[in-house]
């Protein structure tokens, strides 16, 4: 494949997926996958050489002179790779093009890298329809949604002998993502032993992903993955590997860092239905997609401003969920944030007023008309709408996911989650806010959601669905004593102590085998969890220079 020059600027790096590996990194990987001085080595994404260099480093102390093969897609970068192994006097080739247009060939005993990650949005066209191509010749069908980092570890598998050793740099997704489950499969089917170590501290400054360190080996599949943790990597250096979790194709690997016992103990808490799953209460949708919020959402100031009539606006929970970190969000609450200049209102008119036909005639001049949400309805200013939902779920969290109900009968968009109650449920609408405020639920989340490296924690509606809170049976028994407690819960809620708010409801809802001090290793586990989810996001702070 013959390649274009591609200017070498930050932007440019960042499009391809081109985050290149600290020295500590590249050694680790190479001292895990390099065990003999004759092993055949290849580096599938080896940008400017840093982990062919470590390599090249490894095989030299063995006392070892394979030549080496890498590929880089970066023609700049290729000859900076190749100059590495020039400096170095060892031999080796550096190809230049797409690796995930190579047929993979069995023929090497060791694989190191960092592939590049580029989210599914960008990662598309040519280099999409290749690394589909190179997983399925794995037999692997990919997620459309599958980032560029999928196919390259499935590709990469394809280049090692049955003995052979893969060594890689990866994103945490691979623990939770969806889309990684078909890799997470791929990879207990594959190799005889598979291994992961996380990193609590950002290992790539100013990217907000988190990585960790992918060690598989052998051939003939296994249902254990081990697990080890180090502050930073320079901590690589004393890897110690703890607890293996056993798992089963399909299963997410986000529970590593729970204690067997605090396992054990959620399962049971299902099986005896003290607990189930937040879709045994109800239904989850997501909220409106407007296309352009600029455009459609509103205060009530500019609203008046542009003389649109009642009739041309819809009340909406404003974008954002820091107004829903409290148990129920009222119509009076909606109007002081609307007062304060929140855009409490969405441009959605029936029969539009002469107003708001002079405000689409205006979206229409400013091109909101052409967005693609926009584009493909019909009318473009009338945006779908769900029903009021019963109550709100905050998915993009850096605490824990919180239920705040609706009694003003809101409708909602994007940036929270709606959940519909079942008509047996729904005169508990109160309630149910409360009772999701535990420990047991806040666990869950930290192992059911996806961490992104900004210390948020993510929750799609799928997702949401299978987070553990009280079973409904438990949940009316407690329903008089959680309203007593609303009061209190909600002065902590105001006061920023949320684990203290889910003290008090613990003592409510948490089974009698639960109470007292059974319940402080479950306690312990979330703040592990949690912990380590906000940590990585002081440490990208702390490396981008913000206070």
């Amino acid at each position: 494949m013959t390649t274009e020059p591609i200017e070498d600027t930050a932007e440019a790096r960042k499009a391809r997926g081109a985050f290149f590996t600290p020295t500590e990194v590249g050694d680790f990987l190479s001292g895990w996958a390099i065990r003999d001085p004759g092993v055949r080595v290849l580096e599938p994404s080896c940008g400017d050489g840093a982990i062919l260099a470590a390599a090249v480093r490894r095989l030299s102390a063995l006392g070892g002179a394979s030549a080496v093969t890498a590929h880089e897609l970066h023609p700049e970068s290729a000859a900076d790779a190749r100059r590495v192994l020039d400096a170095s006097g060892h031999g080796g080739q550096v190809l230049v093009g797409d690796f995930l247009e190579s047929p993979a060939e069995p023929a090497f005993d060791a694989v190191v890298g960092n592939p590049p990650y580029v989210r599914y949005q960008g990662f598309s066209g040519r280099a999409r329809a290749s690394g589909l191509a190179a997983a399925l010749a794995q037999g692997v069908r990919l997620s459309k949604l599958a980032s560029s980092w999928a196919p390259f570890v499935i590709h990469s598998a394809g280049f090692l002998r049955p003995t052979g050793r893969l060594a890689l740099v990866l994103p945490a997704e691979l623990l939770s993502a969806n889309y990684a489950r078909e890799v997470r499969d791929f990879l207990l089917k594959r190799f005889a032993t598979v291994a992961v170590v996380q990193i609590d501290r950002q290992v790539f400054p100013g990217v907000q992903t988190e990585a960790l360190i992918l060690l598989a080996e052998g051939s003939g599949g296994t249902n254990e993955v081990s697990f080890a943790t180090v502050p930073d990597a320079a901590g690589l250096a004393r890897v110690q590997f703890g607890n293996a979790l056993i798992v089963t194709p399909g299963q997410r690997w986000t529970t590593a860092l729970v204690p067997a016992g605090v396992e054990r103990q959620m399962r049971l808490l299902t099986e005896t239905g003290g607990f189930g799953t937040l879709s045994d209460w109800g239904r989850l949708s997501l909220g409106a997609v407007t296309g352009n919020n600029k455009f459609f959402l509103l205060s009530p100031s500019r609203a008046l401003e542009l003389g649109l009539e009642p009739r041309d606006t819809v009340n909406v929970s404003p974008p954002g969920s820091s107004h829903l970190r409290c148990l129920s969000f009222s119509a009076e609450e909606h109007s002081t944030l609307g007062r304060s200049g929140a855009q409490t209102l969405m441009f959605r008119p029936e029969e539009p007023s002469a107003a708001a036909w002079a405000y689409i005639a205006e979206g229409e001049a400013s091109g909101v008309d052409q967005a693609y949400k926009c584009r493909v309805r019909s009318p473009w200013w009338r945006t779908p709408l769900p029903p009021a939902p019963d109550a709100f779920f905050t998915y993009m969290n850096q605490v824990t996911p919180q239920l705040a109900s609706n009694p003003g009968r809101l409708r909602h968009v994007n940036s929270v989650h709606g959940l519909y109650l079942g008509a047996e449920l729904r005169e508990l609408a109160d309630v149910v806010p409360i009772a999701a405020l535990n420990s047991v639920t806040a666990l869950s989340a930290e192992t059911t959601g996806r961490a992104y490296g900004g210390g948020v924690l993510k929750m799609e509606p799928r997702e949401a669905a299978a987070l553990l809170v009280p079973g409904r049976d438990a949940l009316r028994r407690s329903a008089d004593r959680l309203r007593k407690a609303g009061p209190v819960v909600r002065r902590l809620l105001a006061e920023g102590k949320v684990v203290e708010a889910q003290m008090v409801v613990d003592r409510i809802v948490l089974p009698a085998a639960l109470q007292g001090s059974a319940i402080e290793p479950l306690r312990a586990a979330r703040d592990v969890l949690s912990g380590r989810r906000r940590a990585r996001s002081a440490s990208r702070r702390n490396s981008e220079g913000v206070a």
